[in-house]
């Protein structure tokens, strides 16, 4: 099992950056198809997302874990242990996804009880997060599968993978949700249905993939043994930064919670905005991306110097890109907020979100490229320490208490300013080197076949 030559960044990122520009696009236009009905269905709609991000977590738990992991064998020439480590992926997965259908299934009015969710909410959140479950145990498949791909830099295969599944996936929602002809469609259920055949498709092309580029063909033991000694590597890079996850996601969901308090215009507004956001912080999600799988294969090979200055290189682009957009996207506001409602009123208060977006965005700059490049040194641990009592005091009770007093805009100078706190501890960290002891550790386990 080959891997081909360490190419440049931009040649893993441009991939990278089309793969979750489609993403982006696919969950927008489900936004705009809901809005299309109501401002409720479009809150359901917001809603019921950020519920299935937070679950999520469970998922990136495996391919942080496993992108990591395998970038590192590839890096120190170490093939035979990749293969293994990528085969581990689809048991792993299964056990992953079964857990989160189960969740799904029987806790859904818990959890929208528990972010008091108004009623018009409810009525159309709870039946549409339930119609999720299928799909959920392919999402699983998908992630682990696209993640080794790109550890292996086939990057430009998985970006085929994801031009056919969100493509699909967005042509079928809309006929499913608004109708054809005469037929006036399913409502939000149609965006559910849609994703379950599209993550179908997109496992079948996951798996020709593996088989032409890889060499790997599952075996039907694969599908579900996932043995302790393989999968203690990937945990140890992966629960950390999980870790983070539930704690960010958790704290997440109480800024929602609060957000909800304030009725359903509110929690449309915020709907509107997040989702419009998620287009300023692509490039720096592409890059993260891109400096994880290199600094990993990188200190797989020993050129932690050369690690050092892509990381740094890769932090100026981001602060450059997202900071631009951000200024762009709150100047577009007035005509950007149009493609979702009419209503001034949500336009205004989106258009002073955006505002206060330029810190958010140009603060999660750090987060999103530095954690991974930490954790791909083998530094899971302290990003995920020195987040805790952010997450939990700024994001979670200081978006709460803020809302109560600035509304929504309370919520947003929560964010950003936890976003602040958290990069620059990381980037303390980096600039300091205190990453070094980790990544010289993980070349000495790879070398000791641990």
């Amino acid at each position: 099992m080959t891997a081909p030559d360490r190419p440049r960044l931009n040649m893993i990122a441009g991939p990278l950056l089309g793969e979750f520009l489609l993403g982006m696009s696919v969950a927008m236009g489900g936004l705009w198809l809901a809005s299309q009905t109501s401002d409720a269905a479009a809150g359901a709609f917001g809603l019921v997302n950020q519920i299935l991000e937070t679950l999520f977590v469970v998922f990136r738990v495996l391919a942080i874990g496993l992108g990591v992991v395998v970038t590192q064998y590839l890096g120190g020439e170490q093939h035979a242990s990749a293969r293994r480590a990528a085969l581990l992926a689809l048991g792993a997965s299964t056990w992953a996804g079964a857990l989160v259908v189960c969740i799904v299934v029987a806790g859904n009015d818990l959890v929208l009880d528990w972010l008091n969710a108004p009623d018009a909410i409810v009525a159309l959140a709870a039946p549409f997060l339930q119609w999720f479950a299928p799909a959920l145990m392919l999402e699983a498949y998908n992630l682990s599968m696209a993640s080794v791909l790109r550890a292996h830099l086939f990057s430009r295969d998985s970006l085929k993978v994801m031009i056919v599944m969100h493509s699909s996936h967005l042509a079928l929602a809309a006929v499913l949700m608004r109708g054809w002809g005469e037929w006036d469609g399913i409502g939000l259920e149609g965006y559910a249905i849609a994703m379950l055949v599209s993550r179908a498709l997109g496992l079948v092309m996951h798996l020709w993939f593996w088989r032409i580029r890889m060499q790997l063909v599952p075996q039907a033991r694969d599908w579900w043994a996932a043995g302790w000694n393989d999968l203690w590597p990937v945990l140890r890079v992966g629960l950390p930064g999980a870790g983070v996850e539930v704690a960010y996601r958790g704290a997440f969901m109480v800024s929602v919670a609060a957000t909800a308090r304030l009725g359903v215009t509110a929690l449309a507004t915020h709907s509107y905005t997040l989702q419009l956001l998620k287009y300023v912080l692509l490039t720096s999600m592409a890059i993260g991306w891109a400096c994880e799988i290199m600094v990993g294969r990188l200190v797989g090979a020993g050129d932690l110097r050369v690690a050092n200055g892509l990381v740094r290189k890769a932090v100026r682009n981001g602060l450059l890109a997202s900071g631009s957009l951000a200024l762009l996207a709150a100047l577009g506001a007035p005509w950007l907020m149009r493609m979702f409602t009419k209503d001034p009123a949500v336009i205004q208060a989106a258009q002073t979100l955006l505002w206060i977006s330029l810190a958010l965005e140009t603060g999660r700059v750090f987060n999103l490229i530095l954690n991974g490049a930490l954790r791909a040194t083998g530094d899971a641990i302290y990003p995920a320490a020195s987040s805790v009592a952010s997450l939990v005091l700024v994001l979670g009770f200081g978006s709460f208490w803020l809302g109560r007093m600035f509304g929504l805009p309370g919520v947003w100078m929560a964010y950003a300013i936890d976003e602040w706190i958290r990069g620059l501890l990381l980037l303390a960290r980096w600039l300091w080197r205190g990453w070094l002891p980790n990544a010289r550790d993980s070349r000495r386990r790879l070398r000791a076949g641990r």
